[in-house]
C-alpha cells in the first residue's frame, strides 16, 4: 500500500572534521567543563564553507593550535550550522559541539607531518584554516596513534 510519502532519504554518511581553538582562548579542558559550546569566531569563507557542510553526529577532533600544536580530543557535532549570533551583520555561521573524549595519547603537529599516512591531510595542506575535512582513513588512522576508540 503506498501512502504517498515517496521513497525513503538515506541519511547521510558520516563526515569528519578537525577544528582549531587556541588553548588561552578555549581549551579542550573548558569544552570538558562546559559539556558543550557553539563553534563561533570563523571568519574565513572556506572555513565557514566547511562548517555549513557538517552535520549532526559528525565526529571532529579538536586541535590545539599555537600552544601545544596538538590534536588532543574528539567531538561531536550536535547542531548544525546557524547563523553566528556574534556576527549579526555579516554571513558567518557557527555550529554546536560536544566533547566525546579526550584522546589517549594526544598526537602532535610533528606526529602529523612526519607520518607518510597524513601527509595529504587538509591540516597540513590548508594550515592556516580553522576548520578543515579529514578523511575517514586519516581519521581511523589518528585514532590509533592516540590508543582512542570513539
Amino acid at each position: 500500500m503506498d501512502f504517498g510519502y515517496g521513497p525513503a532519504v538515506p541519511k547521510a554518511p558520516q563526515q569528519h572534521w578537525l577544528i582549531k581553538s587556541e588553548p588561552a582562548k578555549y581549551s579542550w579542558a573548558q569544552l570538558e567543563k562546559d559539556g558543550r559550546t557553539l563553534w563561533d569566531g570563523v571568519r574565513n569563507f572556506e572555513a565557514r564553507n566547511h562548517m555549513r557542510a557538517m552535520k549532526e553526529g559528525d565526529y571532529c577532533f579538536f586541535y590545539h593550535s599555537n600552544e601545544g600544536k596538538e590534536l588532543v580530543g574528539v567531538v561531536k557535532v550536535i547542531k548544525e550550522a546557524y547563523a553566528d549570533p556574534t556576527s549579526p551583520e555579516e554571513d558567518w555561521s557557527v555550529v554546536d559541539v560536544a566533547p566525546v573524549k579526550p584522546l589517549r595519547s594526544p598526537v602532535s603537529l610533528d606526529v602529523i607531518k612526519s607520518d607518510p599516512e597524513l601527509t595529504e591531510m587538509a591540516l597540513l595542506k590548508r594550515s592556516r584554516l580553522s576548520v578543515v575535512p579529514v578523511t575517514k582513513p586519516q581519521f581511523d588512522h589518528i585514532l590509533k596513534l592516540a590508543r582512542t576508540k570513539v
